[in-house]
């Protein structure tokens, strides 16, 4: 029997052990799984928290239905029947303090169709007019990487940059768009404009035709009922007599092939392979060779905020048609984005309450983090006033920090990466690393990671 170990109950190290034990039983090959967690609980950053009739998230509230891995593990957790997609509806940029509509038929703030932008008061005619010349700029040289917001610059000029495509990309990766790796974050773009001398024009001949603005319009994220615990649960029914709570490992050694692993209770456990599904920063110091690995110490972290406020929907006096707004630094406001929650996924709250989730937080802005619940949500409220008007007090509020936990993918991360897996394959043979520091933040790009981990892992053992 080989034994494997498996470090961190979050998403990513989850979705390997049930892939592990799955194809473990499919080609007969006997596995011992051990998953440790250092906390009492699943999930890492999946955390639901129901009350008063509301369903709340505090980390990621849904995942990507177009990327496959995602909806894979819930067909084959038989989840399928509990998935639903956000409603749909309009959402908004704060530019200069003013709401403004996302144009239609934009990708990422991309335009696609020219009359829309054209009809937009986000941009001044003399930027509206350099976006579009986009389709005649010329190609870039071929290079391995490059920062994305620079090839965005260069492509479409500053004003939609830093007006609408800063605001929508950045946030997903909590970064600063100048600093971000094209390659690791959005290497279709690049693909595009080496294909066709144009991202629009790529975006134009490539998208489905109703990601155009044509044909009928489909939510693009996915959740589950009950909230994306249900998965987590899910996943521990599943996983129980493999699950270790309260353990964390705090040293890894190896000798003749196999690694001890040292928990936090004195104990020891032997294994064949070792998955650590951990943050980056916690993966150098359970070695006691770390040349392999002290690249690992160079990727940046930062850490965000995020504010749950919950009202009568009358104390909402400016109608939400649409599914919240993202804010661009124009704008003299301290939060980045706020979802219209109960717009975007109605199942979430009652039917006369409203639901907003504000994020705070931005790479320049670091220190709003540590402020005190008060004071965050203090801060909110000041900036939700002036934005929608809302001077009612909440009926309740909820912060949730995410500190030092949001890896920042700069100039070079995919090489860099590459470089340690090909040390780690040298130096630590069956050890995988895996998880949101390497390969993508998204739910999906997580079970992905975990699930290639699973699979890389299984290889190495069977033989």
């Amino acid at each position: 029997m080989k034994r494997v170990a498996i470090v961190g109950g979050g998403i990513t190290g989850l979705s390997a052990a049930f892939y592990l034990r799955k194809w473990g039983n499919v080609l007969d090959i006997p596995l011992e799984i051990k998953l440790y967690e250092a906390s009492d609980r699943l999930g890492g950053k999946v955390q639901t928290v129901k009350q008063d009739g509301f369903t709340m998230e505090r980390g990621a509230d849904s995942f990507l239905a177009r990327k496959k891995p995602g909806m894979k593990l819930m067909e084959d957790l038989g989840l399928e029947d509990q998935l639903y997609r956000n409603k749909t509806g309009q959402s908004y940029v704060l530019v200069h303090n003013q709401l403004h509509k996302i144009p239609a038929g934009s990708y990422m703030g991309i335009p696609i169709q020219e009359d829309a932008l054209l009809a937009s008061e986000i941009l001044s005619e003399e930027g509206k007019k350099r976006a579009l010349a986009e389709v005649s700029q010329p190609k870039g040289v071929p290079v391995s990487d490059q920062s994305l917001g620079q090839f965005l610059r260069r492509r479409f000029g500053d004003e939609l940059v830093d007006h609408l495509l800063a605001p929508l990309l950045s946030g997903i990766y909590s970064s600063n768009v100048d600093d971000m790796s094209l390659m690791t974050s959005f290497p279709h773009f690049y693909e595009y404009e080496q294909k066709y001398g144009s991202i629009i024009k790529g975006l134009r001949e490539e998208l489905p035709e109703r990601r155009k603005g044509t044909g009928k319009k489909e939510g693009q994220f996915v959740s589950v009922q009950g909230g994306l615990i249900t998965v987590i649960e899910a996943l521990e029914k599943e996983l129980s007599s493999s699950i270790q709570k309260y353990t964390a490992i705090q040293k890894v050694t190896q000798e003749n092939g196999v690694y001890t692993l040292y928990d936090n209770q004195d104990n020891t456990y032997n294994a064949d392979g070792v998955i650590l599904a951990i943050p980056h920063r916690s993966v150098s110091g359970m070695f006691e060779q770390t040349e392999a690995l002290t690249a690992l110490e160079t990727i940046p972290v930062t850490s965000v905020a995020n504010v749950v406020l919950a009202f009568n929907k009358e104390a909402i006096e400016q109608a939400l048609d649409g599914t919240g707004f993202v804010v661009s630094r124009t704008s003299d406001v301290r939060i980045t984005a706020c979802t219209w929650t109960h717009e975007k996924w109605p199942a979430t709250t009652p039917e006369d309450k409203a639901l907003l989730r504000v994020y705070v937080g931005r790479p320049d802005d670091q220190k709003i983090v540590t402020y005190s619940d008060q004071e965050i949500i203090e801060i909110v409220r000041k900036d939700l006033q002036k934005v929608m008007n809302i001077e009612a007090d909440p009926e309740f509020s909820m912060v949730t920090r995410w500190q030092y936990l949001m890896p920042q993918y700069t100039v070079g991360h995919k090489e860099k990466i590459s470089q340690v897996n090909q040390a780690i394959a040298t130096e630590f043979p069956g050890v995988v690393l895996a998880g949101a520091s390497y390969n993508g933040v998204g739910l999906p790009d997580c079970i992905a990671d975990g699930t290639q981990a699973a699979a890389d892992l299984l290889d190495y053992v069977k033989y």
